[in-house]
């Protein structure tokens, strides 16, 4: 029966190398693709799977004839034949990462054999050192680790026991070498040989990601431990079709202990720059934040040096790095360091991509340091005022920076002559760098007293108007904050100017009431609360203690004065100011179409019948001063106030198609302040 077995085995090995000679590589791309690409077993149903099991069996047969015909080349062989299957365990097909697992899983249980381990030993080693020849390396074999740590975690059941097959053969192979490096007749070897046997049960009896990744890293190479940490961070992105919780739990193996682990920080740094634009899940973006701080904190060179290098025009896959970077006061000072030892090193003409943007280096590493006062920092800021006309990356890097900087009051006080330069940056800043000067602008501000504060407040608070209407919700809620904190920072003597302000958002902080994004409602009834305070107007402030809205539009409505002309156009269009439609020519101009706000309609519906058409057009007097409050059409239109369509005729809100959502025919609208005539109308 052997000798039938052993003739079966030549004849097929003679046969595999006459016709893979010189030809392996792509035949056996070709195979695997055959094989692997045809369609899962579940779609073969009434029809013959004997053929495809043979083939399987054919293939696994081929394999180990390649590998065990030569032992000079067969862990070569092996190496190569492991390599091209690593892509297919990647695939979206799920049925050829299964099949190219279980391939996997019977070539590692050839590798983990013991007498593989000892012919190949003999080949692989270094004949200069003994002690050495029993230690077989393989290239990839953290990729096959990462890749196999993640599959076995997949819904397909024969994928991840597959897998785990073959991790546990990986695994014997790992402590077959070390045992071999013991003399059996070493007393250590007993010893190490029950430690070896109890951890290998230990993690097959709770093979959760983080025990296989810790089992394997006690003897992983650091260069192999790099591959599993790229193989987790290549697993976040959104195209994966791995589970995204279990690359954390690798990463989060990886951060316990840094010094072991991170050891090859451009390789993970290159890593996390080439991935990080296709990574979105907030949870993925938080390991990849503390992995990014740890090794800035370990290895703020590497780190610094690495990132310069891969993106000197500082993209936005670098920027959000430098931001994460900047984001604690530890990791800032060291980048900060390292950035200004590049910018004084005279092999360098320039670390960033301009004079201008090297120049807010120093002056962001002596806000950091505590050596220096501020009368002097803005002195030195004055010279070059970096923060005049940025780059958007700059502009980024030094808010972040500042951001972090000013959570320390002895630091906040030193910026205060940035902010008028920062204020300027806004008109053209996009969404982010709003959110971070408003940020820097709520520390700066919160550490001053009211008296140093007063005449900043109130400049800020005129800047804050327009961010109510930003399409970004989270804009949105952060400027009305500020606007509230703004009004009570303003010392007695600024009272007076402020009301301008404060005149000036009620109808704004009144339709933001009913924002669709809970929060921001809130905000702005709060904000709107502190608002009629300062006006002394008490009835307005109750109201909006109780969220009586309807109560409040009208509150606001009679006591509003209407601009000269709106109201005649509205007598003789006020259809067209509902539907959207463009007003006809001769009609006011301070006329603006735009569909009416459900908070209106729920207002009208309180005013009764006995309000009639003095109560209708009184409200679409109330709409258009909301527009004329710098409430752009466009956030109104954005989907924050949806407006059911309803019929009627002249007088009752409804009778149009409503605007479009880019709010084309809108005619501009223009500032009005309550005149100092309505001023005694505050104290009702």
């Amino acid at each position: 029966m052997h000798s039938a077995t052993d003739l079966s085995w030549q004849r097929i090995s003679s046969k595999v190398k006459m016709v893979l000679e010189g030809k392996k590589k792509s035949l056996l791309q070709a195979c695997f693709r055959s094989v692997f690409l045809l369609p899962p077993t579940t779609d073969m149903q009434g029809l013959d799977t004997t053929l495809y099991f043979e083939t399987l069996d054919a293939m696994d047969t081929m394999l180990w004839t390649l590998v065990l015909s030569s032992p000079a080349s067969g862990f070569t062989e092996l190496q190569t034949i492991l390599q091209m299957l690593l892509p297919f365990v990647n695939c979206q097909s799920a049925a050829a990462c299964e099949r190219a697992v279980g391939r996997i899983g019977r070539l590692s249980d050839l590798l983990a054999s013991s007498s593989s381990v000892k012919v190949w030993s003999s080949f692989v080693g270094d004949d200069a050192s003994p002690a050495c020849h029993t230690q077989i390396r393989i290239p990839i074999l953290g990729q096959l680790l990462g890749r196999l740590i993640l599959c076995r975690t997949c819904t397909n059941w024969e994928t991840s026991w597959g897998a785990l097959d073959a991790l546990h053969h990986l695994f014997r192979f790992i402590l077959r070498q070390k045992r071999t490096m013991l003399p059996e007749d070493n007393p250590e070897y007993l010893r190490r040989q029950r430690e070896w046997e109890a951890e290998n049960t230990s993690w097959l009896s709770s093979p959760s990601t983080s025990n296989i990744t810790m089992a394997f890293g006690k003897y992983l190479q650091p260069s192999e431990k790099t591959d599993v940490i790229l193989m987790a961070i290549e697993a976040m992105r959104d195209s994966s079709i791995y589970d995204k919780e279990e690359a954390r739990s690798i990463l989060d193996v990886a951060v316990r202990e840094p010094a072991s682990w991170l050891a090859e920080v451009p390789s993970i740094m290159r890593c996390i720059y080439e991935n990080m634009e296709c990574i979105r899940m907030a949870s993925a973006w938080q390991s990849l934040d503390l992995l990014l701080l740890l090794m800035t904190d370990q290895c703020p060179g590497e780190v610094v040096t690495s990132l310069l290098k891969l993106s000197p025009s500082c993209d936005s896959a670098a920027l959000a790095m430098w931001d994460v970077m900047l984001s604690q006061p530890h990791t800032l000072k060291k980048v900060l360091r390292e950035l200004l030892s590049k910018l004084q090193d005279q092999r360098l003409r320039r670390v960033f991509s301009s004079d201008t943007e090297d120049a807010c280096i120093p002056h962001l590493a002596l806000l950091a340091s505590s050596d220096i006062e501020s009368e002097e920092f803005a002195s030195l800021y004055k010279v070059q005022r970096y923060l005049r006309r940025p780059s958007l990356a700059l502009l980024s890097l030094v808010l972040r920076g500042l951001i972090t900087l000013s959570q320390r009051p002895e630091t906040a006080r030193k910026m205060l002559v940035l902010l008028p330069d920062i204020m300027e940056t806004q008109q053209n800043a996009n969404t982010d760098n709003k959110m971070k000067a408003l940020l820097v602008f709520r520390n700066v501000m919160g550490h001053m007293m009211r008296e140093e504060a007063s005449l900043t407040a109130l400049q800020l608070a005129e800047k804050l108007l327009p961010l109510f209407d930003d399409e970004s919700s989270q804009l949105r809620e952060l400027s009305i904050c500020l606007f509230k904190d703004m009004i009570q920072m303003v010392v007695e003597s600024d009272k007076q100017q402020m009301k301008q302000n404060v005149r000036r958002s009620l109808l704004p902080l009144f339709f933001h009431m009913s924002d669709q994004t809970e929060s921001v409602a809130k905000a702005s009834q709060e904000a709107l609360v502190v608002a009629a305070k300062l006006l002394r107007w008490k009835k307005l402030k109750h109201l909006t203690q109780a969220q009586q809205t309807y109560r409040i539009g009208e509150c606001l409505v009679r006591t509003t004065p209407k601009p000269q002309g709106w109201t005649r156009g509205l007598e003789l269009h006020p259809p067209c100011l509902l539907s959207g439609t463009e007003p006809p020519k001769g009609s006011s101009p301070g006329l603006s179409p735009l569909p009416a706000l459900r908070m209106l309609k729920e207002t009208l519906a309180h005013l009764g019948p006995g309000s009639g058409t003095e109560g209708s057009q009184g409200l679409q007097t109330c709409l258009c001063l909301g527009l004329s409050l710098n409430l752009s059409p466009t956030g109104l239109l954005a989907g924050r106030w949806e407006w059911p369509e309803v019929g009627g005729g002249p007088g009752v809100l409804g009778g149009g198609t409503g605007a479009t959502e880019t709010g084309e025919g809108l005619c501009q609208p223009h500032a009005l302040v309550l005149s100092p005539a309505d001023a005694g109308q505050e104290q009702s």
